[in-house]
């Protein structure tokens, strides 16, 4: 077998023209959009197909560069920590904390059932954790975030289950909220209640008028907040290494990007997270299809039957919780129906998929701003945070010291 080792450059210029590709495809393939597959995944599994059948056609095995991989991770992050206001949790009063403490709840039996199904397969528990909150409430991009920090443990294989695992649940959560939402609906009889001092949820259409160009000031300040961010990130992981808790740097980076923008909010000089939030869609973008470029899927025929059932164990996992729980704690009607579907989009796949089931409900059956609030607030971020804490809790358990590949 031949090695091709392929410099950063050049690999920069793949996967942009690999991310290109994506956003075509997934705009002009009807069940590709609305399987709301991230652009970055359909990109980079292509090109990660292309690796495959040339290791089998030519035996070449092609070795794509890693640097860059791991900047644009930290940078994703840390927009993830900067757009972090505490003080938004307001704005959700009971409702909200009713939704956190679901989405903890789901987090925590997502994880127990991964690892339960990884050890009843005889691998390691992190593979259980890798296609349980990881995958599902995490998404493709903290699964490749977790899965680089498994292999640097000696779990040679995570990143092929990992982006499974996410993938899988990208597909699944797509099927699976809307529809269940909808049974929410009709089932009960639900209806929306306008309130005449909302507007429904809609697209506010782009603004006629020109754009004037936006002022140097206003770029390099976001990115001169992101790049300190890093760096403060990088120290706070030197000194918990120091102290013996060892921390993922993507979590300290994020932990650095909570800490700036909620001193900012105390100051009274609160951040614009637009162009930051921009900044970081681009980073996950980029970093996603660059990480899906170097899979090795010539690995994964093993672990498919143990993918399939944890697909199965996780929704119904999930349903549970949403409809047994969440829906009646938060009363029974229609806005709790459609936090629900919200509730179920981003605990099995994504925001996107999350906020795309309700819009699909809300257009049939009536609007509901509350659920759209809830669902955005929790959503945006509480559940990255939540998902990082919780998974490093069960990473400290003594069944994952040491790990023992398999």
């Amino acid at each position: 077998m031949q090695n091709l080792a392929i410099a950063d450059l050049p690999t920069l210029v793949i996967s942009l023209a690999a991310l290109l590709v994506g956003i075509r495809l997934t705009k002009r393939i009807g069940w590709l959009a609305k399987m709301n597959l991230p652009a970055a995944v359909v990109g980079g599994v292509l090109v990660a197909i292309g690796t495959a059948l040339a290791r089998t056609w030519f035996q070449v095995e092609i070795v794509f560069a890693s640097t860059l991989t791991d900047i644009f991770l930290l940078v994703f992050f840390t927009t993830v920590g900067l757009s972090a206001k505490l003080s938004a949790l307001k704005a959700g009063g009971k409702p909200l904390v009713i939704l956190c403490f679901a989405t903890l709840l789901l987090i925590v039996i997502q994880n127990f059932a991964g690892v339960a199904i990884a050890l009843g397969y005889g691998s390691h528990p992190y593979y259980g954790l890798l296609i349980g909150s990881i995958s599902f409430v995490g998404g493709p991009g903290t699964a490749a975030a977790w899965a680089k920090e498994a292999q640097t443990m000696g779990l040679e294989h995570a990143p092929e289950v990992a982006i499974a695992g996410a993938t899988f649940a990208v597909v699944v959560g797509a099927l699976v909220a809307g529809p269940i939402t909808g049974w929410i609906v009709a089932r009960h009889g639900l209806s929306s209640t306008p309130d005449p001092t909302h507007a429904p949820w809609t697209t506010v259409e782009p603004d006629s008028k020109p754009h004037k160009p936006l002022p140097l000031d206003a770029v390099f300040g976001p990115l001169l907040l992101i790049l300190a961010s890093v760096l403060i990130g990088q120290k706070l992981n030197g000194w918990a290494t120091s102290a013996g808790f060892v921390l993922p740097g993507f979590l300290t980076a994020m932990m650095a990007g909570v800490l700036i923008t909620n001193t900012a909010d105390l100051l009274r000089k609160p951040l614009d997270c637009d162009l930051i939030e921009r900044d970081g869609e681009f980073a996950l973008q980029a970093f996603l299809v660059m990480y899906l470029m170097s899979l090795k899927l010539w690995s994964l025929g093993v672990v498919i039957l143990p993918l399939l059932l944890n697909v199965i164990v996780q929704v119904i996992a999930a349903t549970a919780v949403a409809y047994f729980l969440l829906f009646r704690w938060l009363g029974r009607d229609y806005d709790a129906a459609l936090t629900t579907g919200g509730f179920l989009g981003f605990g099995l796949s994504s925001m996107t998929v999350g906020m795309a089931s309700m819009d699909k409900v809300a257009s049939r059956y009536g609007p509901s701003p509350k659920a759209f609030l809830l669902i955005t607030l929790a959503g945006s971020f509480f559940v990255d945070l939540a998902n990082a804490f919780i998974t490093k809790a069960f990473l400290l358990m003594p069944m994952f010291d040491p790990p023992i590949p398999k």
